[in-house]
């Protein structure tokens, strides 16, 4: 899964739209902005279509805010 498009933001919580690379299931789920959701939590995401992860050629986004930074 990846995220296609964040739907809102506040602090470090957001919601988002994520869609599977293989088979273009989209759906709607909330995530933390870090770096470690971004790096581990979303690559292992299991579409609840087709049942694949993220490839290994996977991109992360990169966090609004820095790690440590309080907002």
């Amino acid at each position: 899964m990846r995220v296609f498009k964040i739907l809102s933001q506040y602090r470090r919580d957001f919601r988002a739209v994520f869609e599977c690379e293989h088979c273009g299931f989209k759906i709607e789920k909330t995530g933390y902005d870090d770096t470690n959701f971004h790096r581990n939590v979303i690559p292992d995401m299991r579409c609840e279509k087709c049942g694949k992860k993220a490839d290994q050629n996977y991109r992360p986004l990169e966090p609004k805010y820095p790690d440590g930074f309080q907002i």
